[in-house]
Order: structure tokens, then C-alpha cells, then sequence
């Protein structure tokens, strides 16, 4: 097997992205069985998802619903959905248990995705490829259950509620081709949305959440804008793309937790105590990597860290409440203390 097949097996995987999410919207009214749909229900249900995730305000044609409907139906897509017309009006599934999701993968798919599993193992041993690793394992994973009819044996942490994340595909594309965006942004503290145009650098996921990180049009600094305050977003051919030119993402963060960099903070060197009992977790799971073992007590170890003393620190030592305290430096461990006695005193009894 070699590259060629592997790129040939995902061209035949349906190339209309548009069509794929008016498929999962049909697929999710039928699914509903608590009310009735009739083609223009479904019409504007699928016209409403389009312009959320792909800002298509044309709508849909009745026409299209009408070929997406025979397209479900038939074997060309393995779906064969059983959809039914009730009182020649309205449409539902006659199996109350479909779903396209559902669907069982067929001992050639099962082949295809064997393939793909090894394939994607042979970038395994490549440090540019680390990022790989998770997800040959989610595929290795659901080849297994599929093939021995059996539950997942890894369950992956994810949170499908996560806003924003349908904007992923157009900031990574607008890195790719170097365009610039117009987006409609809305911080946790702004009082009404601004409309800006942005050049995205890369896109940084922290705690399961995603930011767009790169300048405003007309500025220099650099800015983490989170993708689930983002309320419109669309490429913009007028604007000339400011490319990255001098920073390194890894660079850029190696003095920090989290995604706050300050560009005239100094890292310090953080000297924390960590009890017996979330000592073995710190050590196997460092704070940073620059975290090293300073002492090792009857009662826990004292550890040292060199970054910024930006909020993500404040949070991950909180987060460990009383099995840590900050030795230094001085104004980290007020910061700490300061922010536990306020919190103490929403259980005064």
C-alpha cells in the first residue's frame, strides 16, 4: 500500500462538505420524532445549519432536499435509510432506531480503515508527527470494537458541546492560504460585539479549549481570541494577509502555563510544596516542563518551575487547593492567598 491508494481511498469519500451537513440535519429532524416534518420544514432546518456553520444565506432549493432525501435512501452512500412519506406529506424514518450514524461499516470499509490505521502508524516514530499518535489509537480503537462487536476499550476525553468549534476549519484554511478574516468577536467582558479584521498565526488548544492566536489589522501585538466568542467569521480577499515571520509557536510559550504571554514579564522561578498525596500526580504530570524536584520531605517534595506568573498558574495551583503552597516568590504566594480567603468566605457558616 502506498500514499497514492491511501489519498485515492479518501477521494472517494463524499467531497461536498455542504452536502455532508445537510445529510446530519435530515438525519437529525427524522430522528425527532416528536413533531411532523414536511419538506420545508427540513428545507429551512438545513438552510438554518448552513448559514451557522458555512454562512450561506442563499437557502436551499426544494429540489436539493428532494435528491438528498433519494441519495439517503439509496445504497450509493451505504446509508439506505428507511424515510418514509406519512399522509403523502410528511416525512420520518420508518425504523424509530435509524440513524445514519448507525450505520454498520462493511467488511471493505473495515479493510479501508485497517489500511488507514497502518498507514498512519508508519508517521508514529516521527517527531513532527507526535500529534498523530492520538488519533491512530481512536481509529485502532473503533476498528477493534467494530470488528469484535464490542465496547471501546479508550475513551477519549471530549466535550461535544464546545462552541466555536465549527470555526476550526476556516482559521486553519485561512493560515494555509494566508488570508486574512473578518470576525465578529464578543470577550467575557465586553458589553457588545466588535467587528475587526484578523491575520491568524496558528490555532492553540489549551484545556480542551481552542483560540485563534495572531494580530489585528493595523497592530502588532499579539493576541489568543477564543473560538467560543466568535459570533461571525469569513475569509476577506481585500485585506492583504500579515504574515508570521519571527515566531516560533513552541518558543512562544516555553516561559508559560496556559496561553496568557506577557511580551515584558520575565520568567521567575516558582517554588511550590506539593503534600504526599498529589506529589506522585505533580511528578508524573508536571505543572511545566521546566519543572524540576527540588526536596523531598516527610510530607511531600518541593518543586520549581520557571514561568510567568500569568492567571493559567494561579488556577492550576488553586486547582489543587490545600495540597499545595507557594514558598516563592512572595507576590505569587499573596496572589494565592489573597484569592483563597476570598473563596473561603463564600462557606463561612
Amino acid at each position: 500500500m502506498n500514499n497514492v491508494y491511501f489519498q485515492n481511498q479518501f477521494l472517494k469519500m463524499p467531497a461536498n462538505r455542504n452536502a455532508l451537513i445537510r445529510y446530519k440535519v435530515i438525519d437529525s429532524c427524522l430522528q425527532r420524532r416528536n413533531r411532523k416534518w414536511t419538506l420545508e420544514d427540513l428545507i429551512e432546518q438545513v438552510s438554518e445549519a448552513l448559514y451557522e456553520y458555512e454562512g450561506m444565506d442563499k437557502g436551499i432549493s426544494k429540489r436539493t432536499i428532494q435528491a438528498d432525501i433519494q441519495m439517503m435512501r439509496s445504497d450509493k452512500l451505504g446509508y439506505f435509510a428507511p424515510i418514509v412519506v406519512l399522509d403523502k406529506k410528511f416525512y420520518t424514518y420508518e425504523d424509530p432506531n435509524y440513524s445514519i450514524t448507525n450505520i454498520p461499516i462493511s467488511d471493505a470499509d473495515l479493510g479501508r480503515m485497517n489500511e488507514a490505521v497502518e498507514l498512519l502508524k508508519q508517521f508514529k516514530g516521527f517527531s513532527h508527527f507526535q500529534q498523530l499518535n492520538e488519533v491512530v489509537q481512536k481509529l485502532e480503537d473503533h476498528v477493534y470494537s467494530v470488528a469484535n462487536k464490542k465496547r471501546s476499550i479508550i475513551d477519549f476525553e471530549k466535550n461535544d458541546n464546545l462552541r466555536g468549534l465549527s470555526h476550526l476549519d476556516l482559521l486553519y484554511n485561512s493560515v494555509i492560504h494566508q488570508k486574512a478574516v473578518q470576525m465578529t468577536y464578543q470577550s467575557f467582558k465586553a458589553r457588545a460585539a466588535s467587528v475587526f479584521y484578523f491575520h491568524v498565526w496558528w490555532l492553540k488548544e489549551f484545556k480542551n479549549r481552542w483560540f485563534a492566536v495572531g494580530v489585528r489589522n493595523g497592530q502588532k501585538t499579539v493576541t489568543h481570541l477564543a473560538l467560543d466568542r466568535i459570533l461571525e467569521l469569513s475569509i476577506e480577499e481585500k485585506i492583504t494577509y500579515r504574515e508570521n515571520t519571527d515566531l516560533d509557536p513552541e518558543l512562544y510559550y516555553k516561559d508559560t502555563v496556559g496561553v496568557t504571554v506577557s511580551e515584558n514579564m520575565r520568567a521567575e522561578k516558582v517554588q511550590i510544596w506539593v503534600n504526599l498525596e498529589h506529589a506522585p500526580y505533580v511528578e508524573t504530570k508536571p505543572l511545566h516542563h521546566s519543572q524540576i524536584v527540588l526536596e523531598r520531605q516527610t510530607d511531600g517534595i518541593v518543586i520549581q518551575i520557571q514561568v510567568q506568573l500569568n492567571f493559567e498558574l494561579e488556577k492550576e495551583i488553586l486547582g489543587f487547593g490545600e495540597g499545595m503552597e507557594v514558598l516563592a516568590p512572595e507576590k505569587l504566594k499573596k496572589r494565592i492567598f489573597s484569592r483563597m480567603s476570598k473563596g473561603l468566605q463564600n462557606y463561612e457558616l
